[in-house]
């Protein structure tokens, strides 16, 4: 990726002044003209033509509250949210390019994201946020708005239909695989005394859990092609390459 001087979006005060004050006669002085411009916005990123601002990543460190996977992981930093919206970007592009139609999730799965949310994210256990007020309270502290969040997390799921649709076709996972997984990793988490559940109750989880995983190799895979083949170019030197936490998620999906 490459670097350049942040592109910076620029508005005189003095323009701003004159659109918000109300017209009046003829006037009696003029203002004084500030001696540096006001700066509204700035682009922080350029993924094949597609613009990244600084106010899209104070969006996305204030939105990563709603991401369970950051338990433990401290306040989302500039760099790795920067490296999630150029996953992300670069994803989108992908599915524009798709039937997106195919992809985008009906209203009631997004409602249902939003309800597990506000049910069971530890952040938001203590205001109550199953009840209205204290989901209002919960999104008023961070600086959200019911409607972003909403949007946030549609996008979100648009990205994993994507990804599941795209790469567990062709995947199999065999009887022994499963076993395997059951004796070796399973059964060492139980101690003396425990209910250890049988291989064919935990038979369907454990299929789930090894077909994540063989997605999550084949979409890293995916997506490290996709920025070799991109142009993307990080236009603040201190926001390039950083260290991105596995327990992210699929490109902060």
């Amino acid at each position: 990726m490459r670097n350049r001087t942040p592109i910076r979006l620029f508005f005189p005060a003095l323009c701003l002044a004159a659109l918000a004050a109300p017209r009046t006669g003829a006037q009696t002085s003029q203002p004084s003209i500030p001696s540096k411009p006001v700066v509204l916005d700035h682009v922080v990123a350029v993924v094949n033509n597609q613009a990244i601002l600084a106010s899209d990543l104070d969006d996305e460190i204030r939105l990563a509250v709603l991401d369970p996977a950051r338990g433990g992981l401290g306040v989302l930093t500039p760099a790795v949210a920067l490296d999630q919206l150029i996953s992300r970007a670069l994803i989108q592009q992908q599915i524009r390019q798709e039937d997106e139609q195919v992809i985008e999730p009906p209203q009631a799965e997004v409602d249902d994201r939003i309800m597990e949310i506000r049910k069971e994210l530890p952040d938001c256990v203590h205001l109550n946020c199953a009840s209205d007020a204290g989901w209002k309270a919960f999104l008023a502290d961070h600086g959200l708005s019911p409607e972003r969040v909403e949007s946030y997390l549609r996008f979100r799921l648009e990205i994993l239909r994507f990804i599941e649709e795209r790469f567990r076709l062709g995947i199999g996972i065999t009887p022994g695989e499963i076993a395997t997984y059951y004796r070796q990793t399973l059964l060492p988490q139980y101690t003396a005394g425990d209910t250890i559940p049988p291989l064919t109750e935990v038979s369907p989880r454990i299929q789930e859990i090894l077909l994540e995983r063989q997605v999550n190799v084949l979409f890293d895979d995916w997506l490290k092609n996709l920025r070799k083949q991109g142009d993307v170019e990080v236009l603040d030197p201190a926001l390039e390459s950083p260290e991105v936490p596995k327990t992210a998620g699929k490109a902060g999906a």
